[in-house]
């Protein structure tokens, strides 16, 4: 629970003959974790591909292709199927040609299309001229220009112009057009009278229609190419309906292909032999030892190198000894070649160790992957947990204590039965609509989150900040008074326990924290080093934090704090024997950082136990917003000390009106009101999450995390394939 399952680093030792085979059955056990090859052992080399991975690769990529083509996704699957490997090559042959005609055809026309828009884009500033196309190009004489500028700009500087002998000028809403005849025989006698001018030239569509008809044309003609691209998206289409599951089935039996053909590259070979070495849960090994054997018999060895433990020292690194290499050459027929081969080199193979293992590595960061094992309720958590990081093997899990105090901050601070419901219900509805696993785990966490919400609600008595629980269950069938506990908006007396209630939570929270990163830091570095860190924090924290609620600080002469509730305190002796414990906690904390450590004590021995009170502020705050929403709606009086909603628009003679409510204020009143209490608590249910969400995970990762966390666990990724779309029967 605290700790990842038990992993088992394996080695399977062979003959090259049984290679595929001994890849077969590991690949249908899904359950091996395995390591790279680092090429660190003389004699041995990473394994090549097996014959036929660059025709899997190249196929698979071809049929992602079309997928990509024909848009086709994992909800276009049909049944499971059998895919051959004369389907690969034929049908799938038929089909890519298929799909890249129409495809190319598709493109075309797009290109097409697309080129027709542009032209009407184009010839749009046209229109308001009134000129024929025809009109503004082709002369001998005259010089023609348009575009769009200010028609009296051009006007004045033709008019200035010594190198115009004539012009006219036409101009419409945002066109104009030029004409002007040159006294010379100078080409670009117009352009260069129009430099002074913020002209932007227009190019003139080549047609010898009116503008308005050379649009029309141009609309016809784009009707025609989308008309054309709709029969290709129509055949496509039918193309995807026809070839959908089997492109689904092909890119899975290819993608499994691939992963098989591809795997030697991490295995350590030799002409005749090779050896994999991987991580498995530590109860599969038999299950293991079975597959290859059944697959192979006595043609490979199987061997369990190691149980890892939880030390962060580093685990046992192997490779397969001179013997078992050799024995595996013998299978093949060739005799020990691995040996030969060393001393061809000049080298010395591995040599066995008396434990069974050799004096070399098979990869020397090989570290067992991480399988987070806690119960199931708990596991929806490992998500949050993920975010910061996966644990590592060595590193305690905490994913349990996020499992039993997220939820209990999140349910205190909103407390409400009617949110409660709501939260359960959103949550209930991301986890059973969406196939992410991250999804369904954010979902999961909102059922838990929203559970706890509602049972806080009830002994709060409270729905949708109304108290008709209270009402209705503790006065009317219970026969309390009033609800079991308040959430102390008009209670100072509940308001300075919950502040009590949120230090010692938080110190509690803190020291379970300090605890894990003892365990941590003994294991890594020693005891003398987790006491001089993590132990002297803790007994820093405690020490203040039971001095605190001691009268010690009564007898000394200060004021004790309002908030520390009265209920709650130790004598003076204690709160001294507490001052002792937090002054060794100190010597110990700068010992073993210096002054650093000393200057930070504050932190460590109350700021972060004081972030805890942000529990109590939060569930003040949203308590607050809901009165209000309330109190706006339905109205408000004080009556016999006591505040009370006007739910049926009556007041009392003798109360005191807070507010009369928009309700009972005639009908704008009743839409006005109808709008407060939807809006209003909608408000404050989406502030439950941005704040009491927030806040909680803020607590958990900042003050929580912090004192032993640091993660950066290898994810567990075996080697093997989840069918979805194919079978093998």
């Amino acid at each position: 629970m605290l700790r990842p399952e038990k992993m088992s680093k394996v080695s399977v030792t062979g003959s090259r003959r049984v290679l595929g085979d001994v890849i077969e059955a590991i690949h249908e056990l899904d359950l091996v974790h395995l390591s790279d090859y680092d090429g660190s052992i003389e004699g041995f080399e990473n394994g090549d591909p097996l014959e036929g991975a660059d025709d899997a690769s190249d196929k698979l990529v071809t049929v992602r292709s079309l997928k990509s083509m024909l848009g086709v996704t994992d909800d276009d699957a049909g049944p499971t199927r059998i895919v051959t490997e004369d389907a690969l090559e034929t049908e799938l042959e038929e089909i890519r040609v298929e799909v890249n005609e129409l495809d190319d055809r598709r493109n075309e026309l797009e290109d097409e299309l697309r080129a027709t828009e542009e032209r009407i884009d184009a010839v749009e500033p046209f229109a308001d001229l009134g000129i024929d196309l025809d009109l503004l190009s082709g002369y001998d004489n005259l010089q023609v220009a348009v575009g769009q500028a200010d028609p009296e700009d051009v006007r004045d500087e033709l008019a200035q112009s010594e190198s115009i002998e004539f012009f006219e000028v036409f101009a419409g809403d945002d066109t104009v057009a030029a004409f002007a005849r040159p006294r010379d025989d100078d080409e670009d006698a117009l352009d260069d009278a129009l430099v002074g001018v913020d002209f932007a030239r227009l190019e003139v569509p080549d047609a010898e229609t009116s503008p308005e008809a050379y649009v029309e044309e141009l609309e016809h003609e784009r009707q025609k190419l989308e008309s054309k691209l709709g029969g290709i998206e129509n055949e496509l289409e039918d193309l995807r309906l026809e070839h959908a599951g089997f492109l689904l089935a092909a890119e899975e039996k290819l993608a499994i292909d691939v992963q098989k053909t591809e795997i030697p590259l991490q295995f350590a070979t030799t002409e005749h032999a090779f050896v994999a070495e991987g991580w498995l849960p530590s109860g599969e090994y038999s299950a293991f030892v079975e597959s290859v054997q059944s697959a192979v018999g006595e043609h490979a060895a199987v061997e369990e190198l190691e149980q890892a433990a939880y030390e962060p020292a580093g685990h046992g690194h192997h490779a397969p000894s001179d013997d078992e290499a050799a024995e595996a050459a013998e299978d093949d027929g060739e005799g020990p070649a691995v040996s030969e081969a060393a001393a061809d080199d000049d080298t010395e193979a591995p040599k066995a160790e008396t434990d069974g293992g050799t004096n070399a590595e098979f990869d020397s960061d090989d570290s067992p992957p991480v399988i987070q094992n806690n119960p199931g309720p708990a596991k929806p958590f490992e998500a949050l947990t993920q975010v910061i990081n996966r644990p590592k093997y060595t590193e305690i899990d905490p994913t349990i204590i996020l499992f039993l105090t997220f939820p209990l901050f999140y349910g205190f601070m909103i407390g409400d039965l009617g949110y409660g419901i709501l939260y359960t219900a959103l949550g209930y509805w991301v986890y059973s609509s969406f196939e992410s696993e991250t999804l369904r785990s954010i979902g999961a966490v909102a059922v838990w989150a929203g559970v706890s919400t509602a049972i806080f609600g009830v002994l709060y008595g409270e729905v949708f900040g109304l108290h008709l629980v209270t009402e209705y269950l503790w006065q009317g069938v219970v026969g309390l008074e009033h609800a079991p506990i308040k959430k102390g908006l008009h209670s100072t007396e509940f308001a300075n326990l919950w502040l009590t209630l949120s230090l010692v939570a938080g110190a509690l929270h803190l020291a379970v924290g300090y605890v894990f990163g003892i365990i941590n830091e003994s294991r890594a570095h020693g005891i003398t080093t987790a006491i001089t860190e993590s132990g002297a924090k803790l007994m820093l924290m405690a020490g203040v934090t039971v001095w605190l609620f001691s009268t010690h600080i009564q007898s000394g002469g200060g004021p004790r704090p309002p908030f520390l509730y009265e209920v709650a305190q130790f004598s003076p002796t204690v709160g001294m024997a507490a001052l002792v414990v937090a002054l060794v906690g100190l010597v110990l904390l700068t010992i073993g950082e210096g002054a650093v450590g000393f200057v930070e004590s504050p932190t460590y021995a109350l700021v972060h136990t004081v972030s805890y009170t942000r529990i109590a502020a939060v569930l003040l705050a949203k308590a607050g917003m809901a009165y209000v929403v309330n109190l706006l709606v339905f109205g408000a009086y004080h009556h016999h000390g006591a505040t009370h909603f006007a739910l049926g628009g009556h007041f009392p003679q003798a109360a005191e009106v807070l507010f009369p409510g928009l309700l009972w204020q005639g009908p704008v009143g009743v839409i006005g009101g109808i709008l407060v209490l939807l809006l209003g608590h909608a408000l404050v249910l989406a502030l439950g999450v941005t704040s009491a969400g927030l806040q909680a995970l803020r607590l958990e990762y900042v003050e929580f995390f912090n004192k032993f966390y640091e993660g950066g666990g290898e994810k567990y990724n075996p080697f093997g394939y989840k069918r979805n779309y194919t079978t093998e029967d």
